[in-house]
């Protein structure tokens, strides 16, 4: 058999003493076959899997084997339990004869610690609009956790404006071959490979996972709930999470706490949808009840879309309904908890953003609450965005950068510090990596401070 292992390797959902493996078994990674997905012959594959504290394979070895099973598109996902918190390891597959790459995961530390933690944020990742080099300085920076916060792939096929194209992949997916093809696609990009490979994932996804723009059921038809169906079952064969899809359902609102550092609570604001809420009932209470009874420093939301209010010149905050300014109750009853340190990280608009939380937006000198820091794409085009005039009309919002890119944080006991790290183009290989704003919180009054030198 030809090298299963194109589609890469990947870890995820660490907890203080496990971690997810993830790979999927693809020969011919864009093949149109519905019924061979990844070139594979529809039968079970036996995969062993490896892990261990040294790259070399020599220390702590665990080891197993799993069957890849052609429902789930031949993808594995190894639950591995007993670790040591805290703590590097290291994992690589086999099956039909070939080896995967070697990946590095992390746990989660201990309950009672309290060290710093490095996690990077990345969202927004349109394979037309340009290559993925930000996911290799990100890959270089081995942080201890990375989230994403959305668009993993995109729903539709550009039709102009193409830098890099997708193949021979059908206009717009709606069936789950087509979905896996789509993520195939994606996931070929030795960029993304390495920063999967590099450090554990915690995903949540936005709308082009699915469609564009939908909210909960959307319109109610048949047609469109096996269209999400087939979404969430090929999210959930592309990700290293630990829950698979029930009845056209898949549980994505959860918790990972880093001992007494941070608390980061991972936000579904598509599934449970509806005109009036974006989290649904059920989300709600349970974020508003873990906010409240969080005991560490810092409580993290974890979510696609702009939180805080943003008056765009000409545009109406109040008929956004695709953003937290289409919902202000729910984002007002969050804020009102008051909550010590509060912050939300997004994503979805794919330029870079800061700025403060307050307890009214109409007034800037109200109390403010917390921080919100959005992350710029990484490729998928930014908007036409005068920054400086948004800024003016937002004096709660701190900091703007048009350039693609991530975030990669340090929170620890005392401060949360927030670096945009960004890239001058993606329409060719070989951008250097640049940070174009540093910014801390303290804590205190939660306030920002710019601390780049630009």
């Amino acid at each position: 058999m030809a090298n299963p292992f194109t589609l890469g390797v990947a870890s995820g959902e660490p907890l203080p003493d496990g971690v997810m493996l993830w790979t999927r078994l693809a020969v011919d990674p864009l093949s149109t076959d519905p019924k061979r997905p990844g070139g594979m012959a529809p039968r079970a594959v036996e995969v062993s899997w490896q892990l261990a504290e040294d790259e070399r394979f020599t220390q702590g070895l665990r080891q197993g084997t799993i069957q890849a099973l052609p429902v789930w598109g031949h993808s594995v996902h190894v639950r591995v339990a007993g670790l040591r918190a805290g703590t590097d390891y290291f994992y690589r597959f086999r099956a039909s004869g070939g080896q995967s790459p070697v990946g590095r995961t992390r746990t989660a530390p201990d309950p009672a610690s309290s060290r710093p933690v490095r996690f990077a944020v990345a969202n927004c990742q349109r394979y037309e609009h340009g290559y993925y080099t930000a996911y290799r300085h990100l890959a270089d920076e081995r942080p201890d956790v990375v989230f994403h916060v959305g668009d993993y792939i995109y729903e539709s096929r550009q039709a102009a404006g193409v830098v890099r194209a997708l193949g021979p992949l059908p206009g717009e997916t709606s069936r789950l071959h087509e979905y896996r093809q789509r993520y195939a696609r994606y996931k070929t990009d030795p960029d993304l490979q390495a920063a999967h490979a590099a450090a554990p994932w915690v995903p949540t996804w936005d709308d082009h996972e699915v469609l564009d723009n939908y909210r909960g059921k959307g319109d109610g038809s048949a047609a469109f709930l096996r269209r999400r169906g087939a979404a969430y079952q090929a999210y959930y064969e592309n990700q290293p999470v630990r829950v698979r899809p029930e009845d056209g359902n898949l549980q994505m609102y959860r918790r990972r706490t880093y001992g007494t550092v941070a608390d980061f609570m991972v936000l579904d604001v598509r599934q449970h949808r509806d005109v009036t809420t974006m989290l649904g009932p059920t989300q709600e209470q349970w974020l508003l009840s873990r906010l409240v009874i969080s005991p560490v420093k810092w409580r993290v939301l974890m979510q696609p879309l702009f939180f805080a209010r943003r008056v765009v010149p000409g545009d109406n905050p109040g008929v956004r309904r695709d953003s937290w300014d289409g919902h202000p109750a729910e984002r007002a009853r969050i804020l009102a908890l008051n909550v010590p340190g509060l912050v939300v990280f997004s994503g979805d608009v794919h330029n870079a953003w800061a700025g403060e939380l307050k307890s009214d937006f109409a007034d800037p000198g109200s109390a403010t609450v917390g921080v919100e820091f959005v992350g710029s794409s990484i490729s998928s085009r930014p908007p036409e965005t005068d920054g400086p005039a948004v800024l003016a009309r937002n004096p709660h919002l701190k900091f703007f950068d048009p350039r693609r890119g991530y975030l990669s944080c340090t929170a620890s006991a005392e401060e949360l510090r927030v670096a945009f790290r960004a890239v001058d183009f993606v329409d060719r290989r070989g951008a250097p990596l640049l940070t174009v704003g540093e910014l801390v919180t303290k804590g205190s009054g939660l306030t920002l401070e710019n601390t780049s030198s630009k």
